[in-house]
Order: structure tokens, then sequence, then C-alpha cells
């Protein structure tokens, strides 16, 4: 059973997204991570996958998708590091983006945003129009 957050808690705007993943960027390695959220924008759950390199982490997209359904979450945020400290997108990672908002799409789920944290800022997919 995945574990829930005990109390409600509302993730209103990309903002307050980028401030509850800003911590990644201290990380060493790349981290993603992952907060699934009720139709209210309630905060629902929270996940963390922690890669061994420090420049590459596969995307489980059939966990996060078993998680979301777990939740019953209607949309999920997803951010991850750069431990280079540059915040840019990699077409790596605008690629995997494409393809868990593609798998989320037909369960109803809706990938709402992709944040890239580093140290020198935070980028939002949806800001660029990536999503």
């Amino acid at each position: 059973m995945v574990p829930r957050v005990p109390h409600p808690w509302r993730l209103h705007d990309s903002q307050a997204a980028g401030d509850l993943f800003a911590p990644l960027a201290r990380e060493s390695v790349e981290v993603l991570a992952f907060v699934y959220l009720g139709a209210g924008q309630q905060v629902l759950g929270m996940r963390h996958a922690r890669s061994l390199q420090s420049d590459r982490l596969d995307l489980p997209i059939r966990a996060i998708a078993a998680d979301a359904l777990a939740f019953d979450a209607c949309g999920l945020v997803m951010a991850h590091n750069h431990p280079s400290g540059d915040p840019t997108p990699s077409q790596a990672d605008r690629e995997a983006t494409r393809r868990l908002a593609r798998a989320l799409d037909p369960l109803g789920i809706r990938l709402l945003d992709h944040l890239v944290v580093a140290a020198r800022g935070i980028t939002s997919f949806r800001s660029l129009g990536f999503l």
C-alpha cells in the first residue's frame, strides 16, 4: 500500500510546486519526484526515485501510473534535478515527459507539470509550452 499524506495540503500553482521540489537542487545524483493530486489539487501522496548515476535516471512509467491509480489521483506533477546546476531541459527530458503524458492520458490522469530543479533555478515544462 502507498502511504498517504496525513493532512490536507493543496498545491495551488507552479510556485508552490517549485517550493516543494526545491530541495532536489542539493542532490548529487538525479532524483525523480512525483506529487499525486486529487481533483481539488490536494496532495494525496508523493514518491521519489534515486539514480545510482549523476546524469541519468530511467522513468518508471508503470510504477508512476500504478501509484496514481492507487492514490486515485486526477493529476500529478513530476520534478527531477540536474546536478550540473543547469535547469535547461534536455531532449531526453522532453521525450520522457511526452511518453509519460501519453501513458497517463487514457487513465484520466493529467501530467500537470514537469519541473527541472537545479542550483541555478527551476524550469517548468508547462511555462515553456512543452505540456
